[in-house]
């Protein structure tokens, strides 16, 4: 990387005032910070958090999909279903990896995710109660990712941008699948069509809550789009997945479960009702239909995979000494 000052690695005798001259002049430019630069703390918390809670909602999220891989409709369905799951386990890997290079071993992540000390999106503790809510959560859920992590790919945290990329393709093959699964039931029996709506009106709140609350209530918000973190606040994110979603349930033959929802030609969006933020923050607090269930399930799974991840680690090991004893 060229620039008009020192560059600067992460160390503890590094000159403050120069490097963070150094950090502001990448921002500034609308460059990259790279693992090895210097950071300020702050940015680096910031981050650990944010990626972290992201690997944390790709695993977390796993599992309403998961419960319906064997009661999928078809072969060709379950699948279908399988590879979306497969997909996330991998973000929720690239993620860890991300956010690893800032310092904070994945095994220490994974530990504050078990202790209940890390978050993860508020969305996942909403239970999947018919097959229908599997194209709700790729069309509304997956929908809602994608508007809010396109801009995450020009990051600018290097790793985190850069699994960003493939992350935003894949899901975008996620919405499609979401959307089409609604469209089928939609133009089927009117049993069916009724099955999809329900799915709608009962995703379509917790979907447009996932860009976080309102921007009064968001007070890390600024800073992260002054270092380029997020490009836009959570308000300008929510307004853009509405104004996109509205033809497409349009198409659909569908409704959104929101009267206030209409054309602002002044605007040149739509207007549309304000959410239940009550019911949000409980959730986030630990008081959702699914969140102690979800932890449970985490949990369980942590044990039960404690001999993977001992082999593993027995191997790297052994591979470690024999790689020692060539050189």
């Amino acid at each position: 990387m060229t620039n008009n000052v020192t560059e600067f690695p992460q160390r503890d005798d590094v000159d403050l005032e120069r490097a963070q001259a150094y950090f502001d002049d990448i921002i500034a430019r609308d460059s990259r910070i790279e693992p090895a630069d210097w950071m300020p703390d702050a940015y680096r918390k910031t981050l650990t958090r944010q990626v972290s809670q992201h690997a944390h909602s790709e695993i977390i999220g796993m599992q309403p999909e998961a419960n319906w891989i064997t009661r999928a409709p078809s072969l060709k369905r379950k699948a279908i279903l399988i590879a979306k799951v497969q997909d996330e386990a991998g973000h929720g890997l690239y993620l860890y990896s991300a956010a690893e290079t800032l310092g904070t071993p994945r095994d220490v992540l994974n530990q504050q995710l078990l202790d209940g000390k890390a978050k993860y999106s508020s969305i996942f503790n909403y239970p999947a109660r018919t097959w229908a809510d599997m194209g709700a959560i790729g069309w509304l859920v997956d929908g809602a990712a994608i508007a809010n992590q396109v801009p995450l790919c020009r990051c600018s945290y290097g790793p985190y941008g850069r699994a960003m990329v493939r992350i935003c393709k894949e899901e975008s093959f996620h919405q499609r699948q979401g959307w089409e699964i609604l469209y089928t039931l939609s133009n089927g029996t009117p049993a069916q069509k009724e099955m999809a709506q329900d799915a709608v009106n009962r995703f379509y709140g917790p979907a447009l809550q996932m860009f976080g609350p309102p921007d009064a209530d968001s007070p890390n918000s600024q800073q992260s789009m002054a270092w380029n973190i997020k490009r836009f606040s959570n308000d300008e994110l929510r307004q853009r997945f509405v104004d996109m979603i509205v033809p497409q349930v349009e198409a659909l033959g569908l409704t959104l479960p929101d009267p206030d929802l209409k054309w602002n030609e002044e605007r040149g969006h739509y207007d549309f009702g304000e959410l239940d933020w009550e019911e949000f923050f409980g959730v986030i607090k630990g008081h959702g239909p699914c969140n102690a269930q979800r932890m449970a399930r985490r949990r369980e799974a942590h044990d039960n995979g404690a001999w993977v991840r001992e082999a593993a680690a027995a191997y790297a090991e052994k591979q470690q000494a024999a790689d020692a004893a060539v050189a």
